[in-house]
């Protein structure tokens, strides 16, 4: 091995040994836009608009247009699996042929794309019955893609099925250390898009984020 080679491979051992000291998991994993703080959250749910769902009966998902073309090829989705995996590798039709993703949700890593689905964090079935309604076409569809809000991240399909449309009264992450990290997303989504929250649902909430 060259002199410079060695010297190269010492200055990674050090940046992963630094990181191991740290905590740092290396390679580090992308994941969702990061939420607001606890503090901020309890702020926003205090200003959320109480309210019963509505309009259960008259939602149906196509009128959520998703997984929006992003960029050349890529959609949302494909964009989502790239941003939450590791070594994540494309084809020219920016489908995921290869990489690892662990799940937020369960703890669970799996291998394999079509194992991976992506979550809206407020579905939008709860969006629907939380005042999306009454929205356009395109709001909804911004909704549904959104890549600036912590609204969209990648999780096991078992995890994500058995969410389903549950708010957090009824569901939170099996996995107790995310909990406060998916209750403060869930908070500022519906406070960006001022939808409204139940009282079983906001108790729920109120309750995990006192705890963080």
């Amino acid at each position: 091995m060259s002199r410079v080679r060695r010297a190269a491979a010492a200055a990674g051992a050090a940046v992963l040994a630094s990181a191991a000291l740290f905590g740092i998991a290396a390679p580090a994993q992308a994941a969702l836009p990061t939420p607001v703080s606890a503090a901020t959250a309890r702020t926003y749910l205090a200003g959320l608009t109480v309210a019963a769902d509505s309009h259960a009966s008259t939602y149906d998902r196509a009128l959520f247009p998703h997984w929006s073309t992003v960029s050349g090829s890529c959609d949302t989705r494909e964009t989502v699996l790239k941003r939450d995996g590791v070594n994540v590798v494309t084809s020219s039709t920016c489908a995921a042929t290869s990489g690892s993703w662990y799940s937020q949700y369960d703890g669970i890593t799996e291998t394999a794309s079509s194992d991976i689905d992506i979550d809206h964090m407020v579905p939008l079935a709860e969006a629907w019955r939380s005042g999306a309604w009454a929205w356009t076409t395109a709001q909804r569809q911004a909704f549904a893609n959104d890549l600036t809000r912590p609204q969209l991240i990648a999780v096991t399909d078992n995890s994500n099925q058995s969410k389903s449309d549950q708010d957090p009264s009824t569901w939170l992450p099996p996995r107790t250390a995310y909990r406060c990290t998916y209750v403060r997303a869930w908070v500022q989504v519906k406070y960006y898009y001022h939808l409204t929250v139940d009282s079983a649902e906001k108790s729920a909430l109120t309750s995990v984020l006192n705890g963080c």
